[in-house]
């Protein structure tokens, strides 16, 4: 009876002890964090290819710098007609869109940050530099043997999406895969990313976004990416926005 009642108790307590270091879906999300904004600052040439649901292509270049997790400037520069429409996103919800055919910045108010981007995609929402974290609370609703599965809740009241839901690669916590749903439940937009490692960094080296309901399809390729290169706040200004 004592060695039953004491593997009993072993067993019991192996359990607990599990349960104590699982990790909450908030925690993993704190981790991809970490992973995906290790740099201190990155710059990245990006190949942005169309494809309509006739699967007709067009492609643009353009550039992306970011300072910390919270400065942000995205630009084309090719082809000609997209040539200096930019995007730059700074502290606090603060985004700002520049349109060389207007020839000034505006503003981009919090209502409209669910509309896409310059017929990418994304939408301005997507553009934001922040953190999964500070988007998102998440919970784990499954888990594999090589994969978590989170549930992530947008904290600002006016995203475009009612949930995220996000696959984490356990091995290394990069996200892989995303599904974003509208306000109405409804599956509108799916995301795969494959990473690769440069240097100590993990780069996002082929993002492919889909929107359901159109069949349109944008995939931006890393062609080039230079990390913790000490970039100037003077890069991340609306001056510098309407730099062509």
């Amino acid at each position: 009876m004592k060695t039953k009642a004491l593997i009993l108790t072993s067993a019991i307590l192996l359990v607990f002890g599990l349960n104590l270091k699982a990790q909450t879906g908030q925690q993993i999300l704190y981790k991809v964090d970490r992973v995906t904004t290790q740099a201190n600052d990155v710059y990245q040439k990006l190949k942005i290819t169309l494809i309509d649901k006739h699967g007709r292509k067009q492609e643009r270049i353009g550039e992306l710098w970011q300072k910390g997790t919270n400065k942000r400037l995205f630009r084309f520069i090719t082809p000609a007609a997209y040539r200096g429409i930019g995007i730059l996103s700074l502290p606090n919800n603060v985004m700002y869109l520049y349109m060389p055919a207007y020839g000034r910045v505006r503003r981009i108010s919090s209502s409209i940050k669910n509309q896409k981007f310059a017929g990418t995609d994304l939408s301005y929402s997507d553009m934001e530099a922040k953190k999964y974290s500070d988007r998102y609370t998440a919970k784990l609703i499954k888990s594999d043997d090589n994969y978590y599965w989170l549930q992530a809740t947008p904290k600002d009241k006016k995203s475009p999406y009612s949930k995220v839901i996000l696959k984490v690669k356990k091995s290394d916590y990069t996200p892989v895969y995303a599904e974003f749903y509208d306000k109405g439940g409804h599956k509108i937009k799916t995301m795969t990313t494959q990473f690769v490692k440069n240097g100590k960094y993990w780069t996002a080296k082929k993002i492919t976004v889909k929107d359901l309901k159109t069949q349109h399809t944008t995939i931006m390729t890393t062609l080039q990416v230079k990390y913790d290169q000490g970039l100037s706040d003077n890069i991340f200004t609306t001056r510098n926005l309407q730099n062509i």
